[in-house]
């Protein structure tokens, strides 16, 4: 699951996309994911020149923020490549110390210098998108209102292997003490069937199962109640469990068609299979834990991995085993409009890496923040594009590459 405090941290929909049916061939054996980058120049992006660069301008800054407040020769983040924060501190320091925003296409093309992103040699990866959607909840539990969402509880154990061995980095073990070792913690089917009455504490009662389900997959959400109060629900843990795609589970099953692997279309499916929805759903034994947090801004999302409030369509979850937060990146690929009656449209975009999730692994992938709203649901919902992946280096990091 999405590791921000938002999606928090480890999620993604449609992580269904990711596999091909089958699986990998056996005479062509799967090689690990190893980035490489490639330095060009501004104008070899696509539609470099004509994409508005302030609300990407916008989220670098707020990364700045983070970075500046660490020492100069920690590691950047992601891939040695990526150089030290010394390395950043000057870009940084630069958009800190101006008085009014600087045209942003200018400052970057001042301060950085592109590289497309390979996945050995290959420029083509996966796109797709989250969102922050928007629950009726109840604080007590009555009529429909009976799906409850919990608080992280008090014996969940969350490790960071990367902190006990450097080839580990990036990857998470939860669970619980029982005696004097760490087992298995609940999974969705226990927690749905028995609660977690003693250990985590109901934050509301939903009034849709299904609802539930998918702001777990997006990592954090909003619930209004009845007098029209609002509060966020931000990503606090995860149970351990490895994220199961149901997607990929009714695919698997001919219960839907490829053409059907969507959000909208898993979610039909549900509404129209009432007595098969919860075992379909408790075939992802994961379960994320919420904490409840005011909206300070509406218009920005929850804080990412990195800290800072998501921007949408400037903010970015990537694999960081690969890519460091505060990253910015350029993406070249397709996205689906609002309606789905409306062809796709060119996505072209400079986004900041400020998030994380289990289901985005590679090093061209990324998984655009869409912000919260119906039109932000049907496009994250329906996003599963192939593109390609640039990153914006400073240039004395570039010039190492070479």
């Amino acid at each position: 699951m999405r590791v921000s405090k938002a999606l928090g941290a480890a999620i993604l929909i449609l992580a269904t996309a990711c596999v091909p049916v089958g699986g990998p061939t056996p005479d062509k054996p799967t090689q690990p994911d190893e980035l490489a980058l490639k330095t060009l120049d501004f104008g070899a992006l696509p539609g470099w020149g004509s994409t508005d660069l302030r609300p990407a301008f916008t989220g670098f800054l707020a990364s700045c923020g983070k970075l500046l407040l660490r020492a100069d020769g920690d590691p950047f983040g992601g891939a040695v490549v990526y150089g030290s924060v010394g390395d950043w501190r000057p870009a940084c320091s630069a958009a800190k110390q101006s008085r009014a925003m600087p045209e942003p296409r200018a400052f970057f093309e001042q301060w950085f210098v592109p590289a497309q992103a390979l996945n050995r040699a290959e420029a083509v990866g996966l796109f797709t998108g989250y969102y922050e959607p928007e629950l009726s909840g109840s604080r007590k539990p009555s009529g429909r209102y009976r799906t409850p969402l919990y608080s992280r509880p008090s014996d969940l154990i969350s490790i960071d292997l990367g902190s006990f061995r450097p080839a580990l980095k990036g990857e998470r073990l939860a669970g619980r003490v029982e005696g004097a070792k760490l087992v298995p913690y609940a999974t969705r089917a226990d927690i749905v069937g028995a609660g977690l009455k003693g250990r985590a504490h109901v934050i509301t009662y939903v009034d849709d199962a299904a609802d539930a389900f998918f702001l777990q997959v997006q990592g954090s959400g909003r619930v209004r109640f009845k007098n029209g109060n609002v509060v966020r629900v931000a990503y606090d843990g995860q149970n351990g469990h490895p994220y199961t795609a149901i997607g990929r589970v009714l695919l698997d099953r001919g219960e839907i068609t490829r053409e059907q692997l969507s959000m909208q279309g898993i979610r039909a499916w549900l509404a129209a299979n009432p007595a098969k929805a919860d075992a379909l759903m408790n075939e992802n034994a994961s379960f994320v834990f919420f904490k409840e947090l005011p909206i300070a801004d509406p218009r920005l999302g929850a804080d990412g991995a990195q800290g800072v409030a998501l921007i949408p369509q400037a903010s970015l979850a990537v694999d960081l085993r690969f890519h460091g937060l505060g990253a910015p990146m350029w993406i070249d690929a397709n996205a689906p409009s609002a309606d789905a009656k409306v062809a796709d449209q060119p996505f072209q975009r400079l986004l900041i890496a400020q998030d994380t999730g289990g289901a985005i692994r590679g090093p061209v992938r990324g998984d655009v923040y869409w912000g919260a709203g119906q039109d932000a649901e049907h496009i994250a919902g329906r996003m599963a594009h192939k593109g390609k992946l640039f990153v914006l280096l400073p240039k004395p990091v570039a010039t190492r590459l070479n």
